[in-house]
């Protein structure tokens, strides 16, 4: 394994292990989730928003 891919396996797992402490303290929550899927959605489908379709999930 080459130095870099190993170095990005750790940020990996490091990130990971982030994401887990951050959900079990409640900083990451479903709603949390949901607002960002929602952004993430109007951010890649933009047009859609233009020609006045709703990216509102539930």
């Amino acid at each position: 394994m080459t130095r870099y891919r190993l170095g990005s396996f750790v940020f990996l797992i490091y990130v990971l292990v982030g994401l887990y402490v951050a959900w079990i303290y409640d900083y990451i929550t479903p709603a949390l989730l949901k607002d960002v899927a929602e952004a993430l959605l109007a951010t890649f489908l933009w047009f859609v928003l233009l020609l006045g379709g709703d990216l509102h999930l539930g």
